[in-house]
């Protein structure tokens, strides 16, 4: 099972594993407190792609069109390979910082996941 979170919300127990797929580290937010396992940097869009989205939601499709490209280089398929394998076995939940909960990169991410998780 995959789910999503701010990481500005509390953590809870049926987080499961909680990895941040955030870029730049979270504004105001403690490492202890956010109770992360596993921060993947690598799997947040890329300095320019969040630049251009600015969290912008009608920029969202081609936002989400380029990310998708991006996670298509070589070492970000095995971070989702490994994300899938996480989600297979329990709980994974993407954590993330952005405001808007319905237009940010780990609602791309859970949908990736999914996919990989229903082809094992």
């Amino acid at each position: 099972m995959v789910t999503i979170k701010r990481v500005y919300d509390p953590a809870g127990a049926s987080d499961g594993v909680r990895i941040l797929v955030d870029r730049l580290w979270p504004r105001g937010v403690k490492k202890q407190s956010a109770q992360i396992e596993r921060w993947i940097r690598e799997l947040g869009p890329s300095d320019e792609l969040r630049k251009f989205f600015g969290h912008e939601p009608a920029r969202w499709r081609e936002f989400r069109n380029r990310y998708i490209e991006e996670l298509k280089r070589p070492e970000t398929q095995a971070w989702l390979a490994e994300l899938a394998r996480i989600a297979r076995d329990g709980t994974l939940t993407l954590v993330y910082g952005a405001k808007d909960e319905q237009h940010n990169q780990a609602v791309v991410l859970k949908e990736l996941v999914e996919k990989k998780v229903r082809k094992m």
